[in-house]
């Protein structure tokens, strides 16, 4: 679809992420948006944002983010097509609710939406459609014309999210030593969600046993495993790990954890691991304190020769992947016939999430969606 570069009837397209401090006096009222209506103590709080002051209280998202603006800006430009892109968060500057009301004042009806999260599930789709819906009835009670919003669909198997980790690990594997490099284990590490969360992400007949979140993730990880033996001819062993576990000790959530599983693996022998951040579009927060603090320290601990591989960040092949995206969901929206690009087996995901699909213990509106109030 690269020759096809008509992104109408779409406007716009807007970069949402979560948001993150960029200065010690941002982390708690950041933690207290990130953490609004739990009733967290301050107290508590500070003690949960020393992740953020090891770093000098600045998450490198918003960072990031900024780059990946620039990357989209200079690929669109290259190709010729003509789409302005803009930026809002959820949790910290620029708000949602106040680059929506720009866009509305720049004259932006047809929205596309592009979240910094490649895979289904309540925290990665669903809550960022409901942080839509609240900005949208927010710009309502101002009076204000509500543009039409949609939200690119996955892209956990899309080749330009695929195709920079690959290289990432094959990279983390030529750093290894030589004498353990043919025997290093690959751990695919991604964010744990409770089991419910997860036994219910995607489509309700995706639901079951870690339901989409997990089956997209494996998926992920056979694809860069296959990929990895193609090119170098060893058959590494991998498995897919779980970090930044948070929440009430008594509630499940998806395990092993990333340190957990650095010590099984010690124990079974293996010479060496490679950490691949999957589940991560960039190096934000909980790449660089999960797994380049934590876990390098007890891979230290273990005396197990350990490398992190790259998150896709800005690469240039993700923001030609996202360009993709925004042809072929504007393609769909004229009625045209298109082939989307997704490896493996699962096939490209839905354009349109169905009345079901990651649903929230509370039900609240969600905007993008088939069950949008927003149509």
């Amino acid at each position: 679809m690269s020759d096809v570069l008509d992104a109408s009837p779409y406007d716009a397209l807007l970069l949402l992420s979560f948001g993150g401090p960029e200065g010690p006096d941002d982390v708690v009222p950041f933690l207290e948006n990130v953490t609004r209506g739990r009733g967290i103590p301050t107290e508590r709080l500070k003690e949960v944002g020393q992740h953020y002051f090891l770093f000098g209280g600045v998450s490198p998202i918003n960072d990031q983010n900024r780059a990946l603006l620039d990357a989209l800006r200079k690929d669109f430009a290259e190709h010729g097509l003509d789409l302005p892109v803009y930026w809002g968060n959820r949790n910290w500057a620029p708000y949602l609710t106040d680059t929506l009301r720009e866009m509305v004042a720049d004259g932006r009806r047809r929205i596309l939406v592009l979240a910094t999260s490649a895979y289904a599930s309540y925290s990665g789709c669903r809550q960022y459609r409901e942080n839509l819906a609240d900005s949208l009835a927010a710009l309502e009670a101002e009076g204000l014309e509500l543009p039409k919003i949609d939200k690119l669909r996955h892209y956990f198997n899309h080749e330009g999210f695929v195709e920079p980790m690959v290289d990432g690990v094959l990279q983390s594997l030529a750093d290894l030593p030589e004498d353990v490099r043919a025997g290093a284990h690959l751990a695919f590490s991604t964010h744990s969600i409770p089991t419910a969360s997860a036994d219910t992400s995607g489509p309700v007949e995706t639901h079951g046993e870690g339901g989409a979140y997990v089956e997209q993730h494996l998926e992920v990880a056979q694809l860069i495993a296959d990929a990895v033996r193609e090119r170098t001819g060893i058959d590494h062993p991998w498995q897919l790990v779980y970090q930044s576990r948070s929440g009430a000790p008594h509630i499940p959530w998806l395990e092993p954890d990333i340190c957990d599983h650095l010590e099984e693996r010690q124990a079974a022998g293996a010479p060496a691991v490679v950490i691949a951040p999957i589940g991560f579009v960039s190096d934000h927060m909980e790449v660089l304190y999960d797994l380049d603090t934590e876990a390098r320290a007890k891979a230290e601990e273990l005396g197990l020769p350990m490398r992190r591989s790259a998150t896709v960040g800005d690469d240039p092949r993700f923001a030609a992947a996202v360009r993709d995206l925004v042809l072929e969901r504007a393609a769909v929206q004229r009625g045209e016939n298109v082939t989307p690009c997704a490896l493996g087996t699962l096939g490209a995901s839905h354009h349109l999430c169905p009345v079901g699909c990651c649903p929230a213990r509370a039900p609240r509106p969600a905007a993008a969606g088939a069950d949008s109030p927003y149509a």
